[in-house]
C-alpha cells in the first residue's frame, strides 16, 4: 500500500476563542492535483497555511510522506508555496528572483543554473530573464513566480488562489498552462481557488469547504452529478443549479411551490411529508415556444452567444428559472414558454442538512 502524499488526521484550527477549522481528516495521493474550493471564509487559505508550515494547527497531526511535520519548520517541509501576490523583489531581474532562494540555501551555483535554465526553459520565459518584474505582464509574473517554486524541486506545489489578480483571458491561458505544468512535472499539487470553474477544470478531485469543515471529496464529475447536499450542488456548476421549494411525500410524489406536480421514484423509505428543494441545472431543462411542457413560464431576459444561450424566467409563484441551450433560437422578453423537465436528471434536497435524497433510475450526468 502507497504512503500518502499528504495525510491530515483530526486538523482544528482555532484563534483564541474561534474555531476556524473544525476537525478536518484527508489524504492526498502522490501525484495528485488536488483543488480547495469554497466561499469566501470557509477555511482554504487557513488549510493550506497549516500545511505549508505558515501556521500551526490546534490539534491534530499532518502527516507528509508517512511523517509527522506539525514542529518541523516551513522551510524544512520539502514544500513550495505560490502565493496571490506575486511578491518577486522589483529590483531584482527575473534570473535573480528564481536563483534568491538557492543561494540563501548556499547551493552551489552550477546545480542553481541548471535549475533556473530548467525552469525557465519549461515555463518559456528564456527571453524575459535580464527583466525586472515591472516589465512584465501580470502573467509573465506569474509565471516566474511558478518558476521560483519550480526552482526547489518540492515533494508538493502550494498554489493560494494564483491567478484571482489576473483578466479572463490570462485566467484561463494561466489555467490551462499550470494543468500543462502538473502532467509534465508529476508532482503532488494542492490548489486553492473560491472559482469553482478553475476547479472543475483544473482538478483530480475537488476538496469542498464550509464553515471550516469538509462537504464532500470527490473527483469533478462526481461531485456534479452526485452532489451530497444542497451547498454543494450550487457551488459547483455555471450558470448556478435552479432550486425550487416544495414537499415530497412519502408515496414519492413531488407537489412543488411553482405548481409543478411529478413523482420520483426513492430510494429511502420517508415516514411522512417533507419540506424539500428541487434542484434542476440549466442544461437539463427543455423549452418548447409553443407553450408545450410539463410547466409555463415567462421569459424575464436572454443572452445570446453564438453557441450557447441563456433564458432566465419566472413562475406565476415568482420563483425563478434558468434555462441553458445549445442553439440559438428566436425569444422576446414577456413571452410564455413551456419547459420540459427530465425525471431522470433532477436531485431532491430535504431535511434540515439539505441532504440529496437517493433517487432510482436517475441518469449519472
Amino acid at each position: 500500500m502507497m504512503i500518502p502524499a499528504l495525510e491530515l488526521k483530526t486538523i482544528k484550527k482555532s484563534w483564541g476563542a474561534l474555531q476556524v477549522i473544525h476537525g478536518i481528516d484527508l489524504h492526498i495521493e502522490e501525484g495528485e492535483f488536488v483543488v480547495f474550493v469554497g466561499p469566501s471564509g470557509c477555511g482554504k487559505s487557513t488549510l493550506l497555511r497549516l500545511i505549508a508550515g505558515l501556521d500551526d494547527p490546534t490539534s491534530g497531526d499532518i502527516l507528509l510522506q508517512g511523517k509527522r511535520v506539525n514542529t518541523v519548520p516551513a522551510s524544512e517541509r520539502g514544500l513550495s508555496m505560490v502565493f496571490q501576490s506575486y511578491a518577486l523583489y522589483p529590483h531584482m531581474s527575473v534570473r535573480q528572483n528564481l536563483s534568491f532562494g538557492l543561494e540563501n540555501l548556499r547551493m552551489d551555483r552550477v546545480e542553481i543554473d541548471r535549475r533556473v535554465d530548467d525552469a525557465a526553459a519549461l515555463l518559456q520565459i528564456d527571453p524575459l530573464m535580464a527583466r525586472r518584474p515591472g516589465q512584465l505582464s501580470g502573467g509573465q509574473r506569474q509565471r516566474v513566480a511558478i518558476g521560483r517554486a519550480i526552482v526547489r524541486e518540492p515533494q508538493i506545489f502550494l498554489f493560494d488562489e494564483p491567478l484571482s489578480n489576473l483578466d479572463a483571458e490570462l485566467r484561463l491561458q494561466m489555467r490551462v498552462e499550470i494543468a500543462n505544468l502538473h502532467a509534465q512535472l508529476g508532482n503532488t499539487m494542492i490548489y486553492v481557488t473560491h472559482d469553482q470553474v478553475e476547479a472543475m477544470t483544473m482538478a483530480d478531485r475537488i476538496v469542498v469547504l464550509r464553515s471550516g469543515q469538509i462537504e464532500q471529496v470527490g473527483k469533478p464529475l462526481e461531485l456534479y452529478n452526485r452532489p451530497c447536499n444542497k451547498f454543494v450542488a450550487g457551488f459547483l456548476g455555471a450558470p448556478q443549479m435552479n432550486f425550487l421549494s416544495g414537499m415530497i411525500h412519502p408515496d414519492g410524489t413531488l407537489d412543488m411551490d411553482c405548481g409543478l406536480k411529478m413523482p420520483v421514484r426513492l430510494g429511502q423509505t420517508l415516514s411522512q411529508p417533507e419540506k424539500c428543494t428541487l434542484g434542476l441545472r440549466p442544461e437539463n431543462i427543455g423549452v418548447s415556444l409553443d407553450g408545450a411542457g410539463d410547466m409555463t413560464v415567462k421569459v424575464q431576459n436572454f443572452e445570446q452567444l453564438g453557441s450557447v444561450t441563456y433564458i432566465y424566467t419566472v413562475f406565476a409563484n415568482g420563483e425563478t428559472l434558468t434555462v441553458q441551450l445549445g442553439q440559438q433560437i428566436p425569444l422576446r422578453r414577456g413571452q410564455e414558454i413551456g419547459v420540459t423537465f427530465d425525471p431522470n436528471r433532477f436531485h431532491i434536497f430535504a431535511g434540515e442538512d439539505e441532504r440529496a435524497l437517493e433517487l432510482i433510475g436517475r441518469a449519472t450526468a
